[in-house]
């Protein structure tokens, strides 16, 4: 069976899919455990049974940021949510006081949801600036997290406050250098309050990723990949040397997830086993 032959009986909901790997399966080393988002599977996204059946046959260990009703099939191939959706919408986090009492209740859904399906991140944006200082953001944001860290302490769910890059793909959001999320992270100083470092986007806002990890590595507790430019697949036509990148995550021991968020312009299939195999190290 060709790719295209897998990709064309997959997209068409057909059983053989996923079975059609078993070729390719191979020794796996399996030092860091690996998710994606929905958008790495490309058309194959609208069946998200055939998504789970990919996913599990390709090696992942769940599935970031998927609606509750897409909790039970997950369940059904033996994978897990691993990182629930943000309490916020993106523009308006909880770096504005006003925010907070919403968040909180949306917050403590999202917590519930997280005990339930055994997802083990809640996804945290700070939001835009919107004309507030650096010092401003990050007061507002420990505030937020001061509040509701204990409730995610006793159920033992990490809240992960995202790293985006400003300068491409979200201008003005605040939380766009690792400097800023680490102090936010101090300033709470719990186990269940860490960064999603995502690796494409502070290489688009600072760059030296591998030592940034290195230094920071007690303030991360997930990740996500894609590559630069474009956001694509880790393939080799972009800048960042993803195979070091795993081995040194996998060097500190880290023991989160590391997960795929790309938009395929390939094979979404093909693209997925190659990140995997990057990855796996």
């Amino acid at each position: 069976m060709t790719r295209r032959d897998l990709l064309a009986r997959a997209a068409g909901g057909g059983a053989a899919a996923a079975s059609a790997f078993a070729a390719t399966d191979a020794p796996r080393r399996g030092r860091l455990k690996q998710t994606a988002t929905p958008s790495c599977f490309g058309p194959l996204r609208r069946d998200f049974d055939q998504v789970c059946r990919v996913a599990a046959k390709v090696g992942l260990k769940g599935i970031d940021l998927v609606r509750p009703p897409q909790y039970p099939i997950l369940r059904k191939h033996g994978l897990i949510p691993t990182l629930l959706q943000g309490v916020t919408p993106l523009a308006e986090g909880v770096n504005h006081a006003e925010s907070h009492p919403a968040a909180v209740e949306r917050f403590r859904d999202a917590l519930r949801e997280a005990v339930e399906w055994q997802a083990p991140c809640i996804v945290i944006l700070s939001g835009n600036r919107r004309g507030i200082s650096d010092e401003e953001g990050i007061e507002n944001t420990a505030a937020f997290l001061n509040r509701v860290k204990a409730e995610a302490e006793d159920r033992g769910v990490t809240l992960c406050l995202e790293l985006l890059n400003s300068r491409v793909d979200h201008p003005d959001y605040q939380a766009d250098r690792t400097a800023w999320g680490v102090e936010v992270c101090k300033r709470v100083g719990s186990p269940r309050v860490k960064l999603l470092y995502d690796i494409y986007h502070m290489q688009v806002m600072e760059g030296d990723i591998i030592r940034t990890i290195r230094d920071n590595i007690q303030w991360i507790g997930h990740f996500h990949t894609a590559g630069n430019p474009g956001r694509n697949e880790l393939g080799a036509g972009q800048e960042l040397n993803y195979r070091a990148i795993a081995q040194a995550i996998a060097a500190t021991g880290f023991n989160g997830y590391l997960g795929h968020e790309y938009t395929p312009v390939g094979d979404p299939v093909r693209g997925l086993e190659e990140a995997f195999r990057i990855c796996d190290v």
